[in-house]
């Protein structure tokens, strides 16, 4: 995910065990459901032939096993009841809500995964993935993630002191999203750069950065200094345009008096 601050979000996926405890749950409810029709399809056929039953018991593994999970996963935004104890969901690569695609095919290989090989690929593919996927997954595009994960995200950077008038006066409006992404990670990450590579993505994000933003930085400014006070300025902006929307809301939208809201 994306913020509105151009940070880059990598929500962390659930770990093997507890999806392992989801998945346990939600296969003893899928086989109960499986034992309760075919008990039922036993009691009401004994009259009907044998084709006949053997149909219907197909129709009753079949609707338990892949039309219900399928069923569940894409009325719920990815959870079973399993997740649901577990706090976790279904999720797609870049973190939005799955829909009845990503379900079912996550549901059809599920089948072969847990019901025809006990679930053995499944572990491999976990094991070997970062994002501890298995088959479906890979397959579907998704992985799981925790609920109510807390996201720890580093300190945003600050307008070097020397540089605060000139950015305050500085216009950067026609700074493009994805640039401002790319200063922010490098940003972040420049401490554990090597001195060569660090000093060429500042090189390059300067010469990307410049042609948006004027008036130019004074003479001899750092490319570091430049990138920082850009980004740092730019987030001290959207901060107080959101507060203004915010307290325009506020004035044209009546607050209700049992919500608060």
């Amino acid at each position: 995910m994306v913020t509105g601050e151009a940070v880059l979000i990598d929500i962390p996926p659930a770990s093997l065990p507890i999806r392992a405890v989801a998945r346990v749950i939600d296969t003893i409810l899928y086989l109960l459901l499986v034992i309760l029709l075919l008990v039922v399809v036993v009691a009401q056929s004994s009259d009907a032939s044998v084709a006949s039953s053997e149909t219907l018991a197909l129709i009753s593994i079949v609707g338990s096993l892949l039309v219900v999970p399928v069923a569940v996963e894409t009325l719920t935004r990815g959870r079973s009841l399993g997740k649901l104890i577990c706090r976790l969901r279904v999720v797609r690569d870049d973190g939005g809500p799955i829909v009845f695609r990503h379900a079912f095919v996550r549901g059809l290989v599920g089948v072969v995964e847990f019901f025809v090989a006990y679930g053995i690929p499944a572990v491999i593919a976990a094991i070997a993935t970062t994002r501890v996927k298995r088959l479906g997954d890979l397959a579907a595009g998704t992985y799981v993630v925790h609920e109510d994960v807390r996201l720890q995200l580093s300190a945003p950077p600050e307008v070097p002191w020397r540089l605060e008038p000139w950015a305050r006066a500085a216009d950067i409006s026609a700074l493009p999203d994805g640039v401002a992404l790319a200063v922010r990670q490098f940003l972040l990450r420049r401490r554990t750069l090597t001195p060569a590579a660090r000093a060429r993505l500042s090189t390059e994000l300067t010469a990307a950065v410049r042609p948006n933003v004027a008036p130019p930085p004074p003479p001899g400014t750092p490319d570091e200094d430049f990138l920082a006070a850009v980004l740092a300025e730019r987030r001290r902006r959207d901060q107080q345009r959101l507060a203004r929307d915010s307290r325009l809301r506020a004035r044209v939208v009546p607050v209700d008096e049992l919500t608060g809201r």
